[in-house]
């Protein structure tokens, strides 16, 4: 079970997006990182909306899927048990104060597992 879930969407105007799910759709934002705002769904379900680049565009395949966890590295060497290919070990990103690694699913799309550093960031409620 993964703690907490985390969509991306990239938006070719930050603003524009964040103020129409903050505003329009009510959504609470728990984290802002500069260029992604993260926005509360429901419980412990989170949208990122993220200023969008060449690697990430505002279209379908810029989406990515996350999932967040505590155990990180624990993820990557169930992942490499089970044959599924990474794009390398897990790893700090600075600028997201994240720790996390990327790979595929069988139709292409980008997945994630990550935690996050940053103490801004709400701890999961973790019911077991």
């Amino acid at each position: 079970m993964f703690d907490q879930h985390v969509t991306f969407l990239y938006a070719s105007d930050l603003d524009v997006s964040a103020e129409f799910y903050s505003e329009k759709l009510g959504l609470e934002l728990v984290l802002d990182q500069g260029t992604c705002q993260i926005f509360r769904v429901a419980g412990e379900a989170f949208l990122g909306i993220c200023q969008c680049s060449q690697a990430r565009p505002a279209a379908p395949g810029g989406v990515i899927v996350t999932f967040v966890s505590q155990d990180v590295d624990g993820w990557y060497a169930r992942l490499q048990a089970n044959g599924v290919e990474t794009d390398g070990p897990p790893k700090l990103n600075p600028r997201y104060n994240i720790y996390h690694l990327f790979l595929k699913d069988p139709d292409g799309y980008t997945l994630e597992i990550q935690t996050f550093k940053d103490p801004a960031w709400p701890a999961p409620k973790l019911e077991r």
